[in-house]
């Protein structure tokens, strides 16, 4: 008999993988989906709605306790399947095919080596090419599109497939196992509460705690601060708990807090399968390793990214990784050559990739923590690992030359090399907020084309996944080469666990999974059996493609680099290749199989339109804008906040770009002084903060830690003060400079010039009242954080310039 996955049957998905091996069942059930659940499967739980419903009482009741039964079964919760695996699924940020050592690359990743040593390669595994949808992928089992995430939380716009609100009609994966026996936790990085919800009052529904995790530790955004992270633990606000300077890291700080609770589950619960979805902000910018793990790399990277690559694609064949007849895709003709940069180009570029190739093995050192403490608790062999090194491909956002702020980028500006060699010292520390030159991008998407955000090619979307589960996989260091995508994760893990999908979740209709399980794939002799997943479209930012059948149709549109406009679809032109020849996207045959690329093209149509793919929107920098999203503030002008106001993201706070505000402080400074924060919004990336030192009242600006401004007023008087900050904005377009003035009392006590403002976006830490948590806003050390302020502040207002009426 064949030794099919899972274990542990799941309807007709299950059923169809049982009658192949016992050859007793009609050839007509579908092995690509459970259904309902059939008596000859007692493991089977088909619960056709969830949360489940009350129990119902078999007891006696009668007039006192005396004459009735109680009946146990009421204090029932629901129970997992008999011998469910634990769960541990792990997603890396913004890495590429050829980073890892495992397929290849240069960064060291002993535990994703270890785990693919027991366990299974997958080599033909995608992702959306993009970071929230791909998370809302993996954890709904649905397109991104379909799951109303067709681009980042930042970007969302008022269409079906990129609200980036999460339907209810696609509940996640936590949310069923939790409802069917699971303790569930979500550590890490949260990319998928839209920014305009990010805030104290919410709304919360869909913040992780109501999305099926008992637990949750770590940030909301795109990106984090290593150094200094705005943190939440569930739906409360917290703080790290230490500096850069005391040792504080978040990657060791959100292991710790994964053991933990891993930990408390199985010392109050041993029986109780948990469900853990650790995603660390690595491998995204800003590249913050502790410096001795940058240090191991120096001198690693003076081949230049060019040569580099060829040296990750000579290691891939070795490996088996790839396919022996694969080819070396040549390098885009946008990415300038490693020889055509100076020398001082070419040594900005060598701390960058030595910085980010420290960061992701210090990742990958945090999660072999939490490997060695599921051994230690004695869970490994029923632990299923899912490690996917990458939700998307390399990122090059970071330009051409690199950058030391990219949120600089993501506002449609580059520095240059000689800016950024001002932080070359600092590169990877506090004081920077670092991102690698486009060509490493390239190097670490290693064999193929392009880069995060392109879809149309296997840069963008193929990432490396390992699947280990010792106690089970027999076929232990073997490669898988079938076709799969983020959608089949979640079928994967309900096949093995045992457990359906519901028809309705919390009374809604759900939409059937649009993803196809892999358990097959585990199977012992699995490595040549036909693929299941046979469809799949792509798109992200216009660039887009469709795999059917062993062949790819692809259209490129956009480089991921040019962060501010805009181009013309008309110009784009598809590609077509043969993918079970060509596993690269080497040869493009559209130019001697026009009848296939049409029927691709007209395929694409059909699944873009089912899925919610259009409109097609390229816009980046343009739909960063926060005022593009209804929030409790979006639409108003004038503002009071009060001491204790703390935490507010960027996409809540009133938004004073590209225009002229007053802001007014109504405080109380007692007749020894007072100093501190009155109003911060930013940090380390950029931002403004009004504050009182030295007895002068100060408006600081930071704009990318490229240029910083400061007005100070005239001495204070103690008592209660009226202190006033005008702006005053040039006009003319947006990121525009403008005029501050400083009042004090009604009378003007100081004025100043801020040449140059930030138009989109400052970055990911917050707004506060009273003082400026986490990074400071300033630079050069005249404050540290949190800088609270010493008087009383009564309330502070902000006023908006009114929109001006049309006509």
């Amino acid at each position: 008999m064949k030794n099919y996955f899972p274990l542990y049957p799941v309807g007709l998905a299950v059923s169809a993988l049982m009658c192949t091996a016992l050859a007793s069942c009609s050839a007509s059930r579908s092995p690509m989906r459970g259904a309902t659940a059939s008596s000859e499967h007692e493991h089977t739980q088909a619960v056709n709605k969830l949360p489940q419903p009350d129990p119902v009482f078999h007891g006696k009741i009668g007039k006192t306790y005396h004459d009735s039964t109680a009946d146990k079964l009421m204090f029932d919760s629901p129970k997992a399947p008999k011998g469910a695996p634990n769960i541990l699924l792990i997603m890396i940020d913004d890495a590429g095919f050829g980073a890892t050592s495992t397929f290849g690359g240069p960064a060291n990743t002993p535990t994703l080596d270890k785990l693919a040593a027991e366990g299974l390669r997958f080599n033909r595994f995608h992702t959306t090419a993009l970071c929230s949808p791909t998370r809302a992928a993996l954890l709904t089992g649905h397109n991104h599109h379909s799951a109303a995430t067709g681009v980042i939380m930042e970007m969302g716009t008022g269409f079906p497939g990129y609200t980036g609100i999460m339907p209810r009609s696609t509940a996640t994966i936590a949310q069923i196992l939790k409802n069917n026996g699971y303790s569930t936790a979500w550590i890490g990085k949260n990319h998928n509460i839209p920014s305009n919800m990010l805030n104290n009052v919410g709304p919360f529904d869909r913040w992780p705690n109501h999305l099926g995790f008992d637990y949750f530790y770590g940030f909301n955004g795109g990106e984090a601060d290593q150094w200094f992270p705005t943190l939440y633990e569930n739906l409360n606000p917290v703080q790290p708990w230490g500096t850069p300077e005391e040792g504080y890291n978040l990657g060791a700080d959100q292991t710790d807090k994964a053991i933990a609770w891993m930990n408390n589950q199985k010392s109050i619960a041993p029986d109780r399968p948990f469900f853990l979805y650790y995603v660390p902000g690595a491998t995204h910018a800003p590249h913050h390793p502790p410096k001795e793990w940058a240090e191991k790399y120096k001198g690693k990277f003076a081949l230049g990214y060019d040569k580099i690559r060829e040296v990750i694609f000579k290691r891939q064949k070795e490996l088996g990784v790839i396919p022996q007849d694969a080819k070396l895709t040549p390098r885009m003709q946008q990415v300038p050559s490693w020889d055509s940069y100076d020398a001082e180009a070419k040594k900005l570029f060598e701390r960058q990739m030595e910085v980010y190739a420290g960061y992701y093995e210090y990742t990958d050192h945090q999660i072999g923590r939490i490997l060695g403490a599921i051994d230690k608790i004695g869970q490994t062999e029923n632990t299923l690992v899912i490690y996917i090194a990458g939700d998307n491909g390399a990122s090059a956002e970071g330009s051409l030359v690199g950058t030391a702020n990219e949120l600089m980028n993501l506002n449609g500006l580059d520095p240059t090399v000689e800016q950024n060699m001002k932080f070359y010292d600092v590169w990877g520390g506090p004081e920077t907020s670092p991102h690698f030159a486009v060509g490493w991008a390239w190097a670490m998407d290693t064999p193929f084309k392009w880069n995060k955000q392109v879809a149309s090619h296997f840069g963008g979307t193929r990432n490396p996944m390992v699947v280990s589960w010792p106690g089970k996989i027999k076929d232990k260091g073997g490669l898988r080469t079938q076709f799969h995508h983020v959608i089949d994760v979640a079928p994967t893990i309900l096949e093995i666990v045992g457990i359906e999908q519901p028809k309705k979740y919390n009374g809604i209709e759900q939409k059937p999974i649009e993803g196809t399980s892999f358990a097959y794939a585990l199977a012992d002799d699995a490595a040549k059996a036909p693929e299941r997943h046979t469809t799949q479209y792509f798109e992200m930012m216009g660039n887009r493609g469709i795999y059917h059948d062993g062949w790819m149709a692809s259209k490129f549109h956009k480089v991921p680099w040019d962060t501010g406009g805009s181009v013309p679809f008309s110009n784009d032109g598809w590609e077509l290749y043969n993918i079970n020849e060509d596993y690269s996207q080497y040869n493009d045959l559209a130019a001697t199989h026009p009848k296939k690329l049409q029927e691709m093209q007209a395929l694409f149509a059909t699944e873009g339109a089912k899925f919610g793919v259009f409109p097609l929107d390229d816009r980046l920098a343009g739909r960063l804008d926060v005022s593009l999203r209804p929030s409790w503030t979006s639409s108003r002008t004038n503002f009071t906040f009060f001491p204790g106001m703390t935490h507010l993201d960027e996409g809540t706070a009133p938004n004073v770009k590209n225009k002229s505000h007053t802001i007014t402080a109504e405080v109380e400074i007692p007749k020894q002084g007072a100093e501190g924060v009155l109003l911060a919004m930013g940090g380390g990336t950029g931002g403004y903060v009004l504050y009182i030192k030295d007895d002068k009242f100060t408006y600081y600006y930071d704009f990318f830690g490229f240029h910083d401004y400061k007005i100070e007023s005239t001495a204070l008087p103690t008592g209660k003060v009226t202190l006033k900050m005008d702006f005053k904005y040039d006009g003319g377009g947006a990121g525009k400079g403008g005029t501050v003035t400083l009042y004090v009392n009604g009378k003007k006590a100081g004025a100043g010039r801020v040449e140059k403002t930030i138009p989109g976006r400052y970055g990911m830490d917050t707004f506060d009242i009273g003082m400026d948590l986490n990074a400071p806003v300033v630079r050069g050390g005249i404050y540290k954080t949190p800088y609270k302020f010493t008087g009383t502040i009564d309330k502070i207002t902000i006023e908006l310039e009114q929109p001006k009426k049309a006509g």
